[in-house]
């Protein structure tokens, strides 16, 4: 079975080993990753997810986040 292109936010936590409540808390705020509403389902895109990541990814700790 191939695996879907969409995550939901359970292993959309567990790559980002974070938490789904966390990951609700950054949609609110809007500084977590992109996501999908399907209906009342949220989804993640695997390469939204890992856009993410590479978007906050530093050299440094007083690195700056670049704005996309």
């Amino acid at each position: 079975m191939e695996k879907s292109p969409l995550a939901t936010a359970d292993e959309a936590a567990e790559f980002l080993r974070t938490t789904s409540r966390k990951l609700a808390e950054a949609r609110y705020r809007g500084n977590g990753p992109r996501f999908v509403k399907h209906g009342r389902r949220v989804l993640y895109a695997w390469a939204d997810l890992k856009s993410y990541v590479e978007a906050n990814t530093f050299q440094r700790t007083d690195d700056r986040p670049v704005s996309a």
